[in-house]
């Protein structure tokens, strides 16, 4: 197999900087992913950004099913160009496709190696659509898989990792060097599994409230769990909140980071039936926890 140099410099093409495009061609990196997602002979999967086809080979190896969604013209006509058996190529964006509906299958598993500024977008796209999807193999920047699949208690512990626990067994399977992709990135990357849970890891009254309330939770993290989630007045008023928090057995002075999914499930189920809410303030970005003492 070609390295992605060879295969770039062949079809006359660049990496794109504004993409995001790093492409992995170290082979015993590339069989680690494959060997990650366990696929079965015949299996529908999805590859999110095969961009040269190096890990779609890999996956077709094992007799899956590939479907490989790409949104880059170039890498869409390189894929058709090299032929890859075993292997549908779609022209469609990772962000926003329909997984199950582009593989034409009920159920599928779902790997890729995803750019920095598409992974949010992607992973609530996961969290949308994990009726349809069995196991997910991501490789990401080694800091944010940290941070997915951190515990309670450490400060890394964020709003995705909450989301995403409740619901998925969340684990960092490899660490890839930086050296191992081309052109290099300036991090290096980490391989993250996500297998879901045949049920959440504790029952919601509604889920939209759930997340909500995470969001409103991490959004002033250095604060404490109440005062936080005062920064979203519609979820419920104060007395309420602070009553529900009572109920659940939650300490209103904790800060977000130190809640599992079971304790913030506790406190969404402590709100009650769901009623009228006023809409969510404007998102914003966790607070950066990097400075902090």
């Amino acid at each position: 197999m070609d390295s992605p140099r060879e295969i770039l410099k062949r079809h006359g093409l660049r990496a794109k900087h504004s993409w995001g495009q790093n492409f992995l061609g170290d082979p015993d990196a590339l069989q680690a992913i494959a060997d990650a997602l366990v696929l079965r002979e015949g299996e529908p999967v999805v590859e999110l950004g095969p961009g040269l086809g190096h890990l779609t080979r890999f996956l077709a190896a094992t007799g899956a099913h590939v479907t490989a969604v790409e949104r880059d013209r170039d890498m869409v006509a390189v894929l058709e160009k090299e032929a890859i058996p075993g292997v549908r190529v779609v022209s469609g964006n990772a962000a926003t496709v329909d997984f199950a509906q582009v593989a034409g299958a009920p159920e599928i598993a779902l790997v890729g190696n995803l750019p920095y500024h598409l992974t949010s977008p992607i992973l609530f796209q996961v969290l949308a659509q994990r009726a349809h999807i069995s196991r997910a193999v991501f490789t990401l920047q080694k800091e944010v898989v940290v941070r997915l699949a951190a515990e309670p208690g450490n400060r890394d512990y964020g709003l995705l990792t909450v989301l995403l626990g409740l619901h998925f067994d969340v684990e960092q399977v490899l660490t890839l060097e930086a050296w191992r992709f081309h052109p290099p990135p300036k991090v290096d990357s980490a391989v993250l599994r996500l297998t879901r849970l045949k049920k959440p890891r504790a029952p919601l009254v509604d889920e939209a409230r759930f997340t909500r309330l995470v969001k409103a939770s991490f959004a002033q993290r250095r604060k404490t769990l109440i005062n936080s989630l005062k920064s979203d007045k519609g979820l419920a008023p104060p007395e309420v909140m602070l009553a529900a928090l009572r109920t659940a057995g939650i300490d209103p002075g904790r800060r977000a980071e130190t809640l599992s999914p079971e304790e913030f499930a506790a406190i969404e189920r402590a709100l009650g039936p769901v009623t009228a809410m006023a809409p969510p303030p404007p998102d914003a970005p966790e607070e950066d926890t990097s400075s902090e003492e």
